[in-house]
């Protein structure tokens, strides 16, 4: 992938600079993100992500109004976009198109320290394909800008020394982990081994007090996201929210550390055979750093007890940087095979070409581009005016947002967390089980339309005891009146 691109053409990699370097990672992650522009939505965390960062356009803090599991920053970000371009999907999507082609741009500014500039532009190219392409990472993930925070501190650390300069990292650094909490891991990793370093080359003072700068800036960040909540005399529900309920969450019964083994050995493996083969450098600092903050998340994988697609995101960046150095050191294929590396890459973004199919079909068939049930649903409870007071969306959530409405409870603003008990005490919910809030959400609030997917388990299939009650009492008491795509309407019956 590092040989010319046909043989009429040969860019001369040494004369790019970063603007142009950006433009182009641009230009690739719009052409592949953009047909997902429309969709309704891509990962459930999205839609949630959405909801949240609306409550927080509303005047209400994260938590307070409605609840998900993660730090503010990633609210903020959804928050942001909301207010400066209200609900729109496409500034949503555009606006992550600029994290991913960002986040490859510090990938490339990295990787140009240890390697050519020809290595690191293919290796930026990929990590735009990496981040928006293969399951559900062409929506915007609480991953993209975590990752674009410390792939911006990380690439502060390569390239600059001054402590102003880390403590900006720091910053960086402290955004990240407010974006996602796992981030904390490399963050710490990547501080021992600074320390490690300064202590070997005998350093060791100016190393600490460059760390006292990058620990002021992660610290300052940290506490700069309590403010607000301290105002308000809600710091209980900042501490409860970010800190203690991911660590229960952690422990839930659907995680174990044995699932991620398999993964980690994989990862570990292709960068330890790197190293032994001499194919990358062990001496290099900058290598070492990388391989450092990779433990870092792998460890972080592990306290998690499950690896997830879009998890992912945190990760390729940081590998492709010496992977890319292992693949260029490889025996060049031979010019007749140039015709077939072109093919393959034009393929590789194939999700985005049936995308392309997809919109265009919805726009002649229904006259939009926009399309999937969490907008076609909304779209028919609304031309015929059915009740939304306290409406459910076991599925397709992001229906709360196009109709302007909230979930019934803080609990379900992720369809998910109304069964997720481990994590009820920090939501101040007086409810103890997920059963519990099951039968309140139905028995009590009694919504009047309910949304679920056809051919599928409104709850996780494990959840026997769950789904048979909501089943029988579905049965019971509402009745289908429309099926809208895979989305079926449910009505309360009197």
């Amino acid at each position: 992938m590092f040989t010319k691109i046909s043989s009429f053409t040969s860019p001369r990699y040494e004369d790019f600079d970063w603007k142009t370097v950006l433009l182009i990672l641009f230009l690739v992650a719009l052409f592949i993100r953009f047909p997902f522009f429309f969709r309704d939505y891509i990962d459930r965390d999205e839609s949630t992500f959405i909801i949240m960062g609306q409550s927080w356009v509303n005047g209400h803090l994260p938590y307070t109004e409605l609840w998900d599991l993660k730090p503010p920053i990633t609210f903020l970000f959804f928050a942001i976009v909301i207010k400066l371009f209200g609900k729109s999907f496409i500034a949503i999507r555009l606006c992550g198109t600029a994290l991913v082609a960002l986040t490859a741009l510090f990938t490339y500014g990295m990787a140009t320290k240890i390697t050519s500039k020809k290595i690191a532009f293919w290796c930026a190219i990929f990590c735009v394909f990496f981040l928006s392409l293969f399951g559900s990472l062409q929506g915007v993930m609480s991953e993209h800008i975590c990752t674009f925070f410390f792939m911006a501190g990380l690439y502060v650390v390569f390239h600059k020394e001054h402590k102003i300069w880390y403590f900006i990292s720091g910053l960086l650094l402290g955004l990240s982990v407010m974006s996602k909490l796992n981030m904390a891991y490399p963050v710490l990793i990547l501080g021992l081994y600074l320390l490690w370093t300064g202590y070997r080359d005998q350093q060791l003072w100016p190393t600490i007090q460059k760390l006292f700068a990058m620990g002021c800036g992660t610290i300052l960040m940290v506490l700069l996201t309590a403010l607000p909540y301290y105002l308000e005399g809600n710091i209980h529900v900042w501490w409860q929210s970010i800190f203690e309920a991911p660590l229960a969450y952690s422990e839930g019964k659907f995680h174990s550390p044995l699932k991620t083994l398999p993964f980690l050995i994989v990862i570990l493996g292709i960068l330890t055979v790197g190293f032994s083969k001499k194919l990358i450098d062990w001496n290099t600092r900058e290598l070492q750093i990388l391989t450092a903050v990779v433990v870092g998340i792998l460890l972080s994988f592990m306290q998690a007890g499950k690896v997830n697609g879009h998890y992912l995101i945190q990760l390729y960046p940081l590998i492709l940087i010496p992977f890319s150095m292992i693949l260029g050191k490889l025996p060049r294929p031979k010019k007749r095979y140039n015709p077939l590396l072109v093919l393959l890459l034009v393929l590789i973004p194939m999700e985005s070409y049936l995308e392309f199919a997809n919109i265009v079909s919805n726009k002649i068939e229904k006259g939009s581009f926009y399309n999937g049930e969490g907008i076609d649903v909304p779209k028919y409870i609304a031309a015929h005016n059915l009740e939304t007071k306290n409406i459910f969306f076991t599925e397709y959530h992001i229906g709360y947002w196009v109709l302007n409405e909230n979930p019934p409870t803080k609990a379900a603003t992720h369809p998910s967390n109304v069964i997720r008990e481990e994590i009820f005490p920090y939501l101040e919910n007086s409810r103890k089980t997920g059963m519990e809030e099951l039968r309140y959400i139905m028995e009590v609030l009694q919504p009047k339309t309910l949304v679920a997917r056809d051919g599928k388990k409104i709850f996780d299939k494990k959840l026997i005891e769950y789904n048979a009650y909501i089943d029988s009492y579905l049965a019971e008491h509402y009745t289908l009146v429309e099926k809208v795509g895979r989305g079926l309407i449910y009505q309360r019956l009197e």
